[in-house]
């Protein structure tokens, strides 16, 4: 079976997004490691990088969590100042990442801004090119997003992302072999045209995704429902079963083989349900109910880590008490 996982705040300390992800019952959790809509970078300090190390290590999740990169990143832009400034930015998210222990960075590959898909696509190429070199034996792995497509922005067709891979396979070899690899996102797929409203088409366009792609390099999936209809390239997640994605399709993806032991992840509205409970519970309810009991055993899938895990030194700090009024994925931020 898929490790579920939700996006949580790292509001008050980075660590506080661990416990809470225990507290909710899932398998593992995606974070943004700095404020994601800021260019400025506050240093990572190490007290809160030891405490994150603690609790990761206390709950066994290395190789399983996931980062989310800057929404500023834009490594396909034409214009160089940006161009530079979004390298700079995406060295950072990789570096952060690292120092954390995160082995998989999860990022949208940009938008050409008129330039057009190969322009774009080489600019990717060309940035990531001299990121992975410049970080050369880092244990995080890039996972290029699928988008909605809406106007210039790339990843809409499964293609991009491939020509993206390939593109480095052809300049780095096998740097890029081992650190490249993709993000799937069931709310994207959807928009950007890829019918994932019965089982049936959802398996079709998992094929797809096999044949263009590999299913075998996804690193991360984002579970999520899709306000927009199929092809509306509006990028506004929604609860599981609430929106456009049909449940067959999520029941697809969680019992897709090639997909067992990948991190699924839920950016979906931090909302209470009008039941009270937080909707990252129901969420995950909805999912488990969808597993067939045949499904293989979790395993984790990410790259290993540099060096094993320790046991923790110090007492686990108390939880906080987690606000669920809003959080990274509003109805505002989608990612």
């Amino acid at each position: 079976m898929p490790l579920f996982g939700s996006h949580l705040s790292i509001a008050g300390a980075l660590a506080n997004a661990l416990r809470e992800a225990e507290s909710l019952a899932f398998d593992t959790v995606q974070v943004f490691t700095k404020n994601q809509r800021q260019w400025k970078v506050s240093p990572l300090k190490d007290p809160d990088a030891d405490e994150w190390a603690r609790e990761l290590d206390r709950l066994g999740w290395r190789g399983r969590v996931v980062a989310h990169n800057s929404y500023l990143v834009n490594l396909a832009s034409p214009d160089d100042a940006l161009w530079t400034r979004s390298v700079d930015l995406q060295r950072e998210e990789i570096v952060r990442a690292a120092a954390l222990g995160i082995t998989l960075l999860v990022s949208h590959p940009g938008a050409h801004s008129g330039a057009g898909v190969d322009a774009g696509i080489s600019r990717i190429v060309s940035a990531y090119t001299r990121l992975l070199k410049e970080t050369t034996g880092a244990n995080v792995a890039i996972c290029l997003e699928n988008t909605v497509g809406a106007g210039s922005q790339l990843g809409g067709p499964f293609e991009h992302l491939a020509s993206i891979r390939q593109g480095l396979l052809d300049a780095l070899g096998d740097e890029a072999h081992r650190r490249v690899r993709f993000c799937f996102d069931t709310c994207h797929a959807l928009a950007a045209g890829h019918d994932l409203r019965t089982e049936n088409a959802a398996n079709a366009a998992l094929d797809r995704f096999d044949e263009v792609c590999g299913l075998s390099l996804i690193g991360a999936v984002h579970l999520n429902d899709s306000k927009g209809a199929l092809g509306s390239h509006l990028d506004r997640h929604e609860h599981i079963g609430k929106g456009k994605v049909g449940l067959g399709a999520f029941r697809a993806v969680v019992n897709r083989p090639e997909l067992a032991g990948v991190p699924m992840i839920l950016e979906t509205p931090k909302e209470d349900s009008p039941s009270g409970a937080p909707w990252d519970t129901v969420n995950l309810r909805q999912l488990r109910r969808l597993l067939r009991s045949s499904s293989p055993a979790p395993k984790t899938r990410a790259p290993k880590p540099a060096r094993p895990a320790k046991p923790a030194a110090k007492p686990r700090p108390a939880a906080r008490k987690a606000s669920r009024k809003r959080g990274p994925y509003s109805a505002d931020a989608q990612g």
